[in-house]
């Protein structure tokens, strides 16, 4: 999987190395108990801070994405993916809601921006797919 950073985006670092590793499972291109590199080894191929990688694998394990073995060290969880809580539902919410808000200004129909959100979803999940 290649992870491309955007250093001049208003994102953080370590948020935008989630999604695209989230985005890598979602797709299939990183599959369950797969190993991810070291975090010494991701943030020196990455050119970034080790703590931005330590960070990012800290959330992600928080959230069930990935274990961390002594022996195994970082793998994409092997036993499945978070399940859909009240508490990922209200996450979710809070973030759609400002992307909703700003639709809405801008005169986007409901249609035009589900369209989009289908589209992404079929893009993603059309690589999980293949994979399979």
């Amino acid at each position: 999987m290649i992870i491309r950073l955007d250093m001049q985006s208003e994102l953080p670092i370590y948020t935008q190395l989630m999604n695209q590793i989230i985005e890598g499972i979602a797709s299939g291109s990183l599959q369950p108990g797969e190993s991810l590199p070291s975090v010494r080894s991701m943030a020196s191929d990455l050119g970034v801070n080790l703590h931005t990688v330590n960070k990012t694998y800290t959330l992600l394990k928080q959230e069930g994405f990935i274990l961390v073995h002594r022996q195994k060290g970082v793998v994409i969880n092997p036993e499945g993916m978070p399940e859909i809580t009240a508490e990922y539902e209200h996450k979710l919410h809070g973030q759609l809601k400002p992307v909703v808000a700003e639709a809405i200004c801008r005169g986007m129909s409901q249609d035009q921006l589900l369209t989009i959100i289908k589209d992404m979803y079929k893009q993603i999940a059309h690589g999980r797919k293949e994979n399979i």
